[in-house]
């Protein structure tokens, strides 16, 4: 009975499967296709956006390049050898050809979203909007399975020795890592710089809608959404599933298991499809309330997947099945931490989190300030004691290897997680297209509906990810441990202390360091759209039209000039600490790094989330409405998230999971 189950799965499945999910991606771009753009206008428009992404992340792929190649060198001449170098590069690839094919589909996603909903209302236009998510989310899972599936395909050949196969394969990490680490934060900085001279100039100083075709850094805006919040939350999120699978395959490895090593990858390969019947289910239920069909694919393709996951552990003779009971805790940890995000920063009523910040709003700015941080830091305690359980649960289980696997199990339907969470950046696009192109009130309020709706889906999106991120740098720490012969870090050890405090510095070292960024960027910007309203004439009466490009310049250079200091200290910290220092040393810092980069990514992404809802809930008409003082404090709020949520705080899932792969790769060098 077990060959029924575990054998199609050869190890040749993970790597087809990761191919069938990229057929299914460009079967879903050719749909997106079908649908008409629009009229002239909105096809500008849309152009505009498509070519200031595309000319971005290319420029960020060329800097990239020579960071990836002295990494491939360096290890390639060290004593880690070419096996290693050779997955460095193939885990670059493999993030930045998946970050950009879901930044290409979204930027033609969203004028035929804008256009469907015009000319046949909410329905098509959740369709398109979803199909466009879906192509990010499929392409973060299938990128993974065949870049690690072909590695582990060709190390497996090549090399006898589970242990040595797993050091090889941990160079993928190190690569996907490196892409994520600029993309997430350069897109970051982009997004919000552009955001935050759109909206402090547009709507508090001009006293013009958001979006409003006369303000020139909505066009930056829009392309902001697509650079940071679709290809950098995906390279975030891939950068945690393949982590998650390297660091269980790495634990494997010390016991000898080949069947435990290849698990993860069956497990993602499975995942893929449970997405991919999760998706097709979203749309067939798009007929329903939007927000029921997306949480009906939330709920199904995890508990699909779980089924087939305990099917296949039950029937495979070499596999306990407390290996699944790991799994099942990873995944139903992941559904609580969303939900708990969800109720934080998506709440619809004046006695939630999200309605007492607008409540607040009607005292000034300043007590929208203090009630946003305060339910920033009361929304990390759940989630840090579901992340807390996890851990006990599945190291209960499964020892080590359970938090690994655990990680998998969370991230293993991570196409449909990341295919509603980027949903919500195409329907916000849209709604832009719609105002800057001037079609009926109608139009936006549907475009609206769909980005309140997708504002939710990626903070919950968010949580997720710093969940995933949080287990991911886990078990890669408890695989380092391994590798170094390190069987605890005591705190009656003044090394493991001084770590401990040097890795506690960073989380904000490179927080202050995104914020400045965003602050100098958006400064640049407020100075240049305050410029052209003063001396373009009749630009404010919509007469003139606005130079967008001179906006788009200005967010492209800040974030690729300020994206390089992060990503050096994320590298180059453990590096330094691990050579200097020492093993032990290094082993405090990643602890002290974790604990601080979840804490402070739960915070600044929720306080981010709620200031942006409650600044809605105003909208809404609700404590007054737009245009009254309420609305101005509530814009000052989620203007200050902007960055929390959308740069700094993401930046954090990124920074632990590099120093810990890159701490796994020099194991054996300390």
């Amino acid at each position: 009975m077990e060959n029924f189950i575990i054998g199609p799965m050869t190890p040749w499945g993970p790597f087809a499967t990761g191919f069938i999910g990229l057929f299914f991606a460009f079967i879903l771009y050719g749909l997106i296709m079908k649908y008409p753009a629009g009229k002239d206008s909105v096809v500008k428009i849309g152009d505009q956006i498509h070519l200031g992404a595309k000319v971005f992340m290319l420029t960020e792929y060329k800097i990239l390049a020579p960071v990836v190649l002295a990494l491939v060198l360096a290890c390639g001449f060290s004593p880690l050898g070419w096996y290693t170098a050779v997955a460095i590069l193939v885990g670059a690839l493999s993030s930045a050809i998946a970050g950009f094919i879901g930044m290409y589909s979204a930027t033609k996603a969203n004028v035929r979203t804008a256009s469907a909903a015009e000319s046949h209302g909410q329905q098509e236009a959740l369709s398109i909007s979803f199909f466009g998510g879906s192509i990010m989310g499929l392409c973060v899972a299938s990128m993974g399975l065949v870049g690690l599936g072909g590695l582990y395909l060709f190390f497996t050949g090549a090399m006898d020795d589970p242990d040595k196969i797993a050091k090889s394969l941990e160079g993928f990490g190190v690569g996907a890592s490196a892409v994520a680490l600029f993309s997430r934060v350069g897109g970051g900085i982009y997004t919000k710089s552009a955001d935050v001279g759109a909206d402090l100039v547009g709507k508090i100083e001009a006293g013009i809608p958001e979006d409003d075709p006369r303000n020139p850094g909505v066009i930056a805006d829009n392309v902001g959404d697509n650079v940071g919040d679709i290809a950098g939350m995906g390279s975030d999120i891939f950068e945690s599933y393949c982590g998650a699978m390297i660091a269980s395959m790495a634990i494997a490895a010390t016991f000898g298991n080949t069947d435990l090593m290849f698990l993860p990858l069956w497990l993602a390969a499975a995942g893929l499809f449970c997405s991919l019947l999760g998706i097709f289910i979203v749309r067939t239920q798009v007929s329903q309330s939007p927000a029921v069909a997306l949480r009906f694919g939330t709920f199904f393709a995890p508990i699909i997947f779980l089924i087939f996951a305990g099917l296949s552990i039950y029937y495979s003779p070499n596999i306990e099945l407390s290996v699944f009971y790991s799994v099942l805790t990873g995944a139903v940890g992941g559904i609580l931490i969303g939900l708990i995000t969800e109720y934080y920063t998506g709440g619809s009523t004046e006695d939630s989190p999200v309605g007492k910040i607008a409540k607040s709003g009607e005292t000034g700015p300043a007590t929208v300030m203090i009630t946003g941080l305060s339910v920033g830091m009361q929304s990390v305690v759940l989630p840090l004691f579901v992340i807390a359980a996890i851990i006990g649960i599945s190291t209960h289980f499964s020892g080590l290897y359970g938090v690994g696997i655990a990680a998998v199990g969370m991230l293993a339907t991570v196409g449909i997680t990341m295919a509603i969470d980027a949903y919500g950046p195409v329907a916000d696009n849209a709604g832009g297209i719609a105002e800057m192109s001037g079609m009926k009130s109608e139009v936006r309020e549907i475009t609206d509906s769909l980005d309140e709706l997708g504002n939710t889906t990626a903070a919950i999106g968010k949580g997720f990810a710093i969940g995933a991120a949080a287990l991911a740098a886990l078990a890669i720490i408890a695989a380092y441990m391994l590798a170094t012969g390190l069987e605890t870090l005591s705190l009656n050890d003044p090394r493991v202390l001084m770590g401990i405090f040097i890795g506690g510095t960073i989380p904000f070292l490179v927080s202050s360091i995104t914020m400045t960024a965003v602050g100098d960027a958006a400064f640049e910007m407020i100075e240049e759209i305050r410029r052209q309203f003063r001396e373009i004439p009749g630009l404010l009466e919509g007469k003139a039209e606005p130079d967008n490009a001179k906006c788009v310049d200005i967010a492209t250079k800040a974030a690729l000039n300020k994206m390089l200091l992060p990503g050096a200290i994320a590298i180059l910290s453990p590096v330094a600490v691990g050579f200097i220092l020492g093993p032990i040393h290094l082993g405090g810092m990643l602890a002290g790094a974790l604990l601080g980069c979840v804490l402070m990514a739960l915070m600044m992404a929720n306080a981010g989330g709620a200031w942006d809802n409650a600044k809605k809930f105003v909208e809404k008409g609700n404590f007054g409405g737009k245009g009254t003082e309420t609305h101005s404090a509530t814009v000052v709020g989620d203007t200050v998230g902007d960055p929390f949520k959308d740069t700094s705080g993401p930046s954090m899932n990124i920074l632990i999971n590099v120093m810990a792969i890159v701490s796994l790769v020099i194991a054996p060098l300390l």
